[in-house]
C-alpha cells in the first residue's frame, strides 16, 4: 500500500473529494486496503452511560475508508501526487512524489535494507 500512517492524504473520491479535503491516516488495515483519515468519514455512534465511566449520548467516529479514495499529498509541491518508488543507495525502497522527484519517507525512519541471505 502507498499511504502509511501520519501521511497527509486528499480525498480524490467519495463525498469529500469535491471540498479536496485533506487530513492524517491514524490507522491502516493492510489485509483489507482501508485506512481511518483524521476528520473524514465522520459516523455517528448511539453510546449507553456507564457509572463512572462515559457519558451517555451520541458520538461522532471516523469511520475506514478505502486506499484509493485518497493520494499523498508531496510536502515539498503541496499537492495530491501519486506515489513511486525508488532505490537509495544503501539498497533501501523509498517512496518519492512522481511530480517533484522529492522523498516522501524519512531518511531516519526506513526500514533497514534487506541483505539477500535475509530474502531466502
Amino acid at each position: 500500500m502507498k499511504v502509511h500512517k501520519g501521511d497527509l492524504v486528499q480525498a480524490v473520491n467519495g463525498k469529500h473529494a469535491s471540498a479536496h479535503k485533506r487530513g492524517r491516516v491514524r490507522e491502516v488495515f493492510l489485509e483489507k486496503n482501508r485506512i481511518i483519515v483524521e476528520g473524514m468519514n465522520l459516523r455517528t455512534k448511539h453510546t449507553r452511560g456507564q457509572r463512572g465511566v462515559r457519558q451517555a449520548g451520541i458520538i461522532e467516529i471516523e469511520g475506514t475508508m478505502d486506499a484509493s479514495n485518497v493520494m499523498v499529498v508531496c510536502p515539498k509541491c503541496d499537492k495530491a501526487v501519486r506515489v513511486g518508488h525508488t532505490f537509495l543507495p544503501d539498497g533501501s525502497k523509498v517512496r518519492q512524489c512522481r511530480n517533484c522527484q522529492e522523498l516522501l519517507d524519512d531518511p531516519d525512519k526506513r526500514w533497514p535494507s534487506q541483505t539477500a541471505e535475509s530474502r531466502r
